[in-house]
């Protein structure tokens, strides 16, 4: 008799389901699993998953609680356009190796690419950037933050250390808040390897506009016009 084994497609499209419906509130993590296999038909396999449209998505969720932002995350989840892996490795930094530098967060999905929104990403790249060098110093996943009461106040907070955020897009509100927290975000809507974007900055780094000499500690270190409150 031959032994088989489960299709490494079938493991895929399992841990895709599994990660998308952690997203959900646990009650109702069943529920959509069933709604799905009932909108696509089983078996609910990588080829049904990878073409679901984000409406199918949105169709299967009962909770008035998942935004657009999540509802984009669990299509990107499902769909494979978020990949769980191929993180880089960061390296040791202490405070002040890298003279005159920036702390950047790059929203990122997969490798070493800008590929990721602010309130959707899989995680943030945070490198260390110099005129004339850079250091990966920290990979921070966003998960945790998916469950937060307020997801964009979390995702802010993750990146209070940074002087900058290189995000595809960010909504208005999202993008206030991270100002708040200090960091300046900067959208790079068609997306870059994050090398692209670093070496981007180090070349306005030389002669830095108002907002960069700010950030790099030149004035107050970020946008703090931005987060006074007004005066009566």
């Amino acid at each position: 008799m031959t032994e088989t084994h489960e299709p490494a497609s079938a493991k895929d499209a399992v841990q895709r389901l599994a990660e998308a419906a952690r997203l959900l509130p646990e009650g109702e993590r069943p529920g959509f699993v069933h709604r799905l296999a009932e909108r696509l038909g089983l078996p609910l396999d990588l080829g049904k998953l990878t073409t679901i449209a984000k409406e199918q998505v949105a169709g299967c969720i009962k909770s008035d609680d998942i935004d657009d932002d999540m509802l984009e995350l669990m299509h990107q989840v499902l769909s494979g356009r978020r990949p769980c892996a191929d993180a880089p490795v960061p390296e040791p930094y202490a405070d002040g190796e890298i003279a005159g530098s920036l702390r950047v967060a790059i929203a990122s999905n997969s490798g070493d690419r800008l590929d990721g929104h602010f309130g959707s990403c899989g995680r943030f790249l945070i490198y260390q950037v110099g005129v004339d060098q850079s250091r990966l110093i920290d990979v921070r996943p966003t998960a945790a933050t998916d469950r937060a009461e307020d997801r964009n106040m979390a995702r802010a907070a993750l990146l209070a250390d940074c002087d900058l955020a290189y995000l595809q897009s960010i909504g208005g509100p999202a993008a206030a808040k991270l100002v708040r927290a200090g960091v300046h975000p900067i959208k790079w809507p068609s997306g870059a390897s994050a090398a692209e974007a670093i070496e981007r900055l180090q070349a306005s780094m030389n002669t830095p506009p108002p907002w960069l000499a700010r950030a790099m500690g030149v004035e107050a270190r970020s946008l703090a016009r931005f987060t006074e409150e007004p005066r009566s």
